[in-house]
């Protein structure tokens, strides 16, 4: 079993954590996205993952220097431009020769989405493709999905306006693909699997959908990179909860940390409190400082009675001017990114 990931976006969603490091290679708890995503791959049966590359491709290869990740063989397919979804899918699968029926998910989603029952329902149904769903409360911001009985797609719209979709059940981003889809992308050009090839698929009845309600987030924004993680830790996934606090961080004997992730190296100062917070590797929190529901990104420093709440995202190596207090701000600010 071979299975294409997306990682090739800019992830300018969660800037500036992303400015100098794509998205899926971030940390969840005390592992990056990517090995979360390329693990639960590799407990199903996948034997090879195509990372389809565009932003920042180095770093994937820097990170991975065997060609392996947590056991699992890595191909390495990198776009000579963007492609979007479905040409960056298709470049990847012809890049690594594959000719027969395989897996293409988005690399920025945590899921325990039952794989194998997904392909095994395409099998079935004898499908080109099958779409895995997952409900969701606002569908607008996604695409939404409408089967009949058999989980044959009747409609796939695509981020319809509030209010207006006929279901809550949204693309889950994790589909099981035939070889015979990439014939419909043009190689060398754009092309958008939700837009241009599933609603082809759908027309022809060759489109089939499952539907989980398996624990599912889009980790892209910070608001949700938050939760992914906090979700770990009240065991939401497995079942049983994690320690966010790394072995090799340090947390004073006055200090609080509830609810939080503090990674390696991080440093946590006498008197700070962190609350439903990332505070990443190497980071420095200084005395009586208070990081709540925010992020801190590796090696920054917020300095003493310093406050960082609603959704701040403080960029790596990064500071924070002591008694300086942030509400939903971004350090650098926006005007500064590039």
């Amino acid at each position: 079993m071979r299975a294409v990931v997306l990682v090739g976006g800019f992830g300018t969603r969660l800037r500036p954590l992303t400015l100098g490091c794509p998205k899926q290679l971030l940390p969840v708890v005390h592992s990056t996205m990517i090995e979360r995503v390329v693990g639960r791959l590799g407990e199903i049966g996948v034997t090879e993952v195509v990372l389809s590359l565009g932003y920042q491709p180095d770093s994937f290869r820097e990170a991975f220097p065997d060609g392996r990740c947590v056991g699992v063989e890595l191909c390495y397919a990198q776009e000579p431009e963007p492609l979007d979804t479905a040409g960056a899918i298709a470049f990847a699968a012809r890049a690594a020769g594959i000719d027969d029926t395989f897996l293409a998910l988005n690399g920025d989603v945590l899921t325990d989405l039952d794989v194998g029952a997904l392909w095994a329902l395409h099998a079935e149904r004898g499908a080109r493709a099958t779409i895995a769903l997952t409900p969701v409360e606002d569908p607008s911001r996604y695409g939404v999905v409408v089967t009949d009985d058999d989980g044959r797609v009747r409609q796939f719209i695509e981020k319809p306006a509030p209010g207006t979709a006929p279901s809550n059940w949204i693309n889950a981003g994790t589909y099981v693909l035939e070889p015979s889809v990439l014939d419909l992308v043009e190689p060398g050009r754009p092309s958008s699997i939700e837009r241009d090839v599933f609603p082809r698929l759908a027309s022809e009845g060759s489109l089939f959908a499952m539907g989980s309600e398996a624990y599912w987030i889009d980790a892209g924004t910070p608001e949700a990179y938050i939760a992914a993680q906090l979700d770990e830790l009240d065991g939401r996934r497995s079942g049983a909860h994690v320690s966010g606090i790394h072995p090799g961080a340090f947390v004073a004997a006055t200090a609080k940390v509830e609810r939080s992730v503090v990674g390696e190296a991080a440093s946590i100062a006498e008197g700070a409190l962190v609350v439903d917070s990332i505070v990443m590797r190497g980071a420095v929190i200084g005395g009586c400082a208070v990081i709540r529901n925010s992020i801190v990104g590796w090696d920054a420093r917020v300095g003493s009675n310093a406050s960082v709440l609603d959704l701040s995202v403080i960029g790596p190596g990064e500071s924070v001017d002591a008694a300086l207090t942030l509400e939903g701000a971004t350090v650098p600010p926006k005007e500064m990114w590039t």
